[in-house]
């Protein structure tokens, strides 16, 4: 498999730069090169060894590269894609980061035209709330799932090698439909993010928000931690998403109107049935699905 020479990553901070951090320690021996809107960021990007030079032109960045990863907001996906066009060349392939995938594709479609057979769609499942380069690991992917939502004109040379450099960064493949992919995670990633902004947000503005923060613990920290994610990032995740999300929303707004209707009944029965199911529900998911994949990577 032939490798990529000359990487260019759109967006070099916890999603992008742990994909350089990860590529270099897998022993990558091309050129990482970044793009970033402000060169600040690009510069702590280098001093902190996640790219390979700074101080260079638009085309000097992306003349030559034979493979684009756009880790921006996906809202921001056509703008990038506009930027990259006139660098365009047969050997490129480009892809992205994005937690949503229908819409990228259609921007892409929108933009690319013809060369919409170039354009690769991948969603890493990994994260922090942390943001920025400073928050970039080596690490990052090391067991977590790559999902590659690969479209019909994409040639199957193509995907493999992108699938390549997500194994090199300790990944492992997984295959959806653009369509698949965002019915899946509308429920366990988008749902998640926005219940726990929701939760921090109700909180903060309650009249007792002082002596309610100044009591919460480990559960409270554990069910929000997400919440400390980019606001910029999920505002474009949500609306992105959000017809399926909003499919997703009724139906678990009916689980909620089922639990306090058995908290007002008094119904211990009812809710121990559901937190019990819950609990075999979790215990089966880590025990069949996400242990063993750790394993594989040992």
């Amino acid at each position: 498999m032939t490798p990529f020479k000359k990487i260019v990553i759109c967006g070099v901070g916890l999603i992008g730069g742990s994909f350089a951090l990860a590529l270099k320690k897998s022993g990558f021996k091309g050129k990482i090169l970044g793009l970033e809107r402000s060169p600040d960021i690009l510069e702590r990007a280098h001093a902190l060894g996640i790219v390979d030079q700074t101080g260079l032109s638009q085309e000097e960045t992306l003349r030559d590269a034979d493979l684009i990863v756009l880790s921006v907001p996906v809202a921001q996906t056509g703008n990038a894609l506009k930027m990259i066009l006139p660098y365009w060349h047969d050997g490129l392939i480009v892809s992205d980061t994005g937690s949503t995938k229908t819409d990228v594709v259609a921007m892409a479609r929108d933009v690319l035209g013809e060369k919409i057979a170039q354009f690769i769609p991948a969603h890493p499942i990994a994260g922090s709330e942390m943001n920025g380069p400073e928050a970039a690991v080596d690490d990052l992917f090391v067991g977590k799932k790559a999902v590659i939502a690969a479209l019909p004109e994409n040639s199957r040379a193509d995907v493999e090698r992108l699938a390549d450099v997500w194994e090199r960064c300790g990944a492992i493949i997984h295959h959806l439909t653009p369509e698949n992919h965002d019915t899946v995670f509308a429920t366990v990633s988008h749902m998640p993010h926005l219940l726990a902004y929701g939760l921090v947000d109700y909180v903060a503005n309650h009249p007792k928000s002082d002596l309610f923060f100044q009591y919460a613990a480990s559960g409270f920290r554990d069910f929000t931690r997400i919440a400390g994610s980019s606001p910029e990032m999920w505002r474009d995740i949500t609306l992105a998403n959000r017809k399926q999300l909003l499919v997703e929303l009724d139906a678990y707004l009916k689980e909620i109107e089922l639990i306090r209707d058995l908290v007002d009944k008094a119904d211990g029965c009812g809710l121990e049935k559901i937190y019990t199911n819950a609990q075999e529900a979790r215990m089966n998911w880590l025990n069949a699905i996400e242990n063993p994949e750790k394993k594989k990577m040992n």
